[in-house]
């Protein structure tokens, strides 16, 4: 059996789901195929409020993607490459590898890209699979290097409690 490409995958995309409970991110094809991802939410749990740390639930889309062809484990600041790559583990909560900049689509959290949210890659790869992170959505760097090469600006997202 011959597996799509990642261009030919990535234009049959319907979605992401994340699922906050199981922290849990589910990209699904139209075809019924479903990846799934772990996925490390806020520490400080839910919500849209500026300042908060919290992540946002309801709907979004991908705004904008960064870091195409950068190396895994690159450090970003204010989205562009640091040209530092990072090691594991520590107590600051890195941006690395690829970053996916979402906008909020309810009224609710329509403040979701002033509040810089982001999907992306972390140096706490430990954590991933419990809520630890500062709003953002963290992934492991090589499935964050996956999950960016198939999804496109505007692929839509449901964060879900």
């Amino acid at each position: 059996m011959n597996t799509p490409s990642p261009t030919t995958r990535h234009k049959q995309l319907v979605q992401l789901i994340l699922d906050v409970a199981t922290q849990r991110l589910d990209l699904q094809l139209p075809d019924g195929t479903t990846s799934s991802y772990p996925v490390s939410t806020s520490k400080f749990g839910l919500g849209s409020e500026e300042g908060s740390f919290r992540t946002p639930t309801g709907h979004f889309r991908i705004y904008a993607k960064f870091g195409e062809n950068s190396p895994a484990w690159m450090g970003f600041k204010g989205r562009k490459p640091t040209g530092v790559i990072a090691s594991p583990g520590g107590e600051e909560d890195l941006i690395l590898s690829r970053i996916l900049w979402l906008e909020g689509l309810d009224p609710e959290n329509s403040n979701t890209r002033d509040r810089y949210i982001y999907i992306h890659g972390t140096n706490q790869e430990d954590l991933i699979g419990t809520p630890a992170s500062h709003g953002c959505i963290r992934l492991r760097n090589n499935q964050m290097i996956e999950l960016f090469d198939l999804v496109e600006e505007g692929t839509p997202l449901l964060i879900k409690a």
